[in-house]
């Protein structure tokens, strides 16, 4: 028996309040008329979404995505309605913004992450900066009490940092560097401590790394014309026996970080990539051989929700740290205009709707 109200009570909410990015730069607000809820779908009252670099380049038209498109694909809301036995209207949830097809080389092999016809919420098709979304159930998740809402679209790049991680099949009391101090480096920091391993965290900017050591990396460096310098490579020798760290995750979206990597690594390391770039990568192929690296890209997340939310809900502390700026639904300008400013010190972004309990 659902545990929704029927179907005619979609009467009731007339309209949502959506943003849409219309055009470079460019976001208005505007009433339109809700969704009828279909079956298997829940109506999802949003409550908080994150943003991350790649809603910068949507906003700036910079992106494959094709304006006009409501952004926000990190959100946690609350379950108005729902047609469906599998949730109640009340849960909070977070919602997973990734849909595949099932039918492509990827999809036949497990590998969901990297489907060949993948959307995303707020990416490819209409997200979540939006008052009320309706949402397939297939992808919600229930988060427990304890975790605030607020907090709770976190779960979404932590999932993008443990798929990385796992790509890296790391091991507990391995010595991993990872390149980038951003939110995508700084949860892939915490996942590997929770595994058991040695992290180091490498950055441009010494502010960065502070949060890094915050949720537990054993060292930090800082990045001046290339990693490790003169002074940073008899500690990085030390640290890994003369070996190379076996794992390396890059995370900055830099060829040159990449290339680095491949230099820096063990003799049958793994150097995993999930930072994003246009740019061509150049490095010795050579080197690729005669180290037998394993060299990986990573996408999305495949299937790690559920255990993202348990990591975030034990780790709120450290990782609440991330949220470096709160805007008010209505003040999308100003949030996206701090999320580019390069002197803004931003680490994640959140967005809160009043009116949802947090």
């Amino acid at each position: 028996m659902t545990t929704a109200a029927p179907l005619s009570s979609t009467a009731k909410i007339l309209t949502v309040e959506a943003a849409v990015t219309t055009s470079k730069q460019t976001i208005e607000y505007r009433e339109q008329p809700a969704e009828v809820l279909a079956p298997g779908h829940a109506r999802v009252a949003i409550a908080s979404v994150t943003l991350c670099g790649t809603d910068a380049h949507i906003w700036d038209d910079d992106y494959a995505s094709e304006l006009p498109i409501i952004q926000g694909h990190e959100a946690a809301g609350v379950i108005t309605e729902v047609n469906s036995d599998e949730f109640a209207v009340g849960d909070r949830v977070v919602i997973m913004p990734m849909f595949y097809c099932g039918k492509c080389y990827a999809c036949s092999i497990g590998r969901v992450n990297a489907c060949k016809e993948m959307t995303v919420y707020g990416c490819y098709q209409d997200g979540s900066l939006v008052t009320s979304q309706n949402v397939p159930v297939e992808n919600l998740y229930k988060i427990p009490d304890s975790l605030p809402l607020n907090l709770a679209p976190i779960t979404e790049p932590l999932s993008i940092a443990m798929q990385a991680c796992k790509r890296g099949e790391p091991v507990a009391g391995e010595k991993v560097v990872i390149n980038g101090a951003g939110p995508i480096g700084i949860l892939a920091a915490s996942y590997l401590k929770e595994v058991g391993c040695e992290v180091a965290v490498t950055d441009m900017v010494p502010s960065r790394l502070e949060l890094a050591t915050h949720v537990g990396a054993d060292k930090t460096f800082v990045v001046d014309g290339g990693f490790p310098n003169a002074e940073q490579a008899p500690e990085l020798a030390e640290w890994t026996d003369n070996n190379g760290p076996s794992l390396i995750i890059d995370a900055t979206g830099s060829p040159h970080s990449l290339a680095a990597a491949i230099d820096n690594v063990a003799t049958a390391g793994r150097v995993v990539c999930v930072g994003i770039s246009d740019r061509d990568l150049v490095f010795d192929m050579r080197k690729l051989v005669s180290k037998e690296i394993d060299l990986r890209g990573s996408r999305n997340s495949k299937n790690l929700f559920p255990e993202c939310i348990e990591m975030l809900d034990k780790h709120q502390e450290e990782l609440s740290a991330l949220i470096t700026h709160r805007f008010d639904f209505h003040d999308l300008d100003n949030a996206f205009a701090t999320l580019t400013d390069r002197n803004a010190e931003v680490g994640k972004i959140a967005i809160d709707f009043q009116g949802v309990e947090k």
